[in-house]
């Protein structure tokens, strides 16, 4: 299981709902999003990312982020890997993560 972070820009005048997100090379990709409650690190998945016209949505450590779960390959610092992002109308927007061995 890996983490991806990175930024999801919206460069439309609307508004952008993700939805979903798959990769090639993994069987599961889902969005999460850690919060501390009453002290406690919690960890629940993200069925909507809205963003926000002309904004973005920063996925980084300790807050919103990826589950790359079940890898169909061994991943090596500096490679690809390569994610379709799901909008709730329906349109897929290709996205690329580069691997590190350490959180941005």
């Amino acid at each position: 299981m890996l983490a991806g972070f990175g930024r999801i820009a919206n460069g439309c005048a609307t508004e952008q709902v993700v939805v979903a997100a798959r990769s090639p090379g993994f069987g599961d990709v889902s969005l999460h999003e850690t919060r501390m409650i009453d002290g406690v690190s919690r960890m629940r998945g993200v069925e909507r990312l809205p963003v926000a016209p002309a904004g973005e949505a920063v996925l980084q450590p300790g807050g919103l982020h990826l589950m790359l779960m079940q890898p169909t390959a061994a991943v090596e610092e500096g490679g690809q890997v390569v994610l379709v992002l799901v909008l709730a109308d329906g349109r897929e927007v290709p996205a690329t993560l580069t691997v590190r061995t350490s959180a941005p």
